[in-house]
This record gives structure tokens, sequence and C-alpha cells, in this order.
């Protein structure tokens, strides 16, 4: 079991209790035909994912805005905990390459997935990790909590479909 503690002052959280199993949640994850359905919050899309699931592996998205333009962000996966915890970041490359991130919406994260069964349902975490408070501020502006709230709820959604 992976143990995080975190800091209010770099990182940000979103805490849910979903009413889907967690089997649901990890497959919309880790599949990217699945993870393309629900990643970006509506009325954006995410028209490209791959994962090669594995520490070292990709996580590669790119999200297009509703005027087209698109935005790729490429990543690796740092850990894999089957079924409960997925941690990548864009701060490396695969094959835990370090890599840059340009423009000035970029700044590199590490994301921390931590699914739990909870009754019936799914205890939901999904912790966002910056280097320094104005990452963080800047993560938060974009609207983190809007946005990664949209997106489970789009998750959920998928997940009671399949």
């Amino acid at each position: 079991m992976t143990v995080y503690t975190l800091n209010p002052e770099l990182d940000l959280v979103l805490e849910r209790t979903v009413d889907v199993a967690p089997e649901l949640v990890w497959k919309a994850w880790t599949t990217p035909e699945l993870l393309k359905q629900w990643f970006a919050p509506r009325p954006w899309s995410t028209p490209f994912c791959e994962i090669d699931l594995r520490p070292g592996g990709r996580f590669n998205t790119t999200m297009r805005s509703p005027e087209g333009e698109e935005y790729p962000n490429s990543g690796c996966i740092l850990l894999v905990e089957e079924g409960s915890t997925l941690i990548f970041t864009s701060g490396l490359g695969p094959g835990f390459r370090p890599q840059t991130t340009e423009g000035e919406a970029d700044f590199p994260f590490t994301a921390v997935i931590n699914i739990k069964p909870d009754g019936n349902g799914t205890k939901y975490t999904a912790i966002a990790m910056h280097a320094d408070s104005s990452t963080r501020k800047t993560h938060e502006d974009m609207g983190f909590a809007e946005g990664w709230g949209m997106a489970l709820d789009q998750l959920v959604e998928l997940a009671k479909s399949l």
C-alpha cells in the first residue's frame, strides 16, 4: 500500500464517494478507449490517449477545446497498484526520462489516483501534486475543482453504462 501525506500548500485534492464499483472506476482510468470518453470536462474532448500501464510507461493524452485547439500532454506512469492506485507525472516522459513543458499554461504535476471500495461504491481520491505554491495556484485558478469534478461525473456516467 502506498502512503502519501498531503501538503495543502502544494497539493489539490478531489475526494468523493461515487456509486459505482471500484473495478469500473479502475477500468475507466486504465483503458484508453474508455478514458477518451470522460477525461476532459465537456464540451472539451480527449481525441487521443495512450497508456502503457506499468512503471515507466506512457500516459499520454490530447485534450481538444470546443474551438478545435489541441493540447497534447505527455507523461510517465510512476506506480501501478492494480485496482487501487495509479500515479503518473507530466514531469517525466516514458522510461522516467526528464522532460520540459512549454507554454504558459504548462506546468509539471504528479497525479495520484486512489480507488477504494466503500460499501457498494468507491471512495475516489485524486491528488494533483505541485512543485511550488505558484503552480498549485495556477492549476487551481484554471479550474481544477470544477474540471476534475466534471470529469469524475462523466467517468461515473460512463461506468454506469458499462
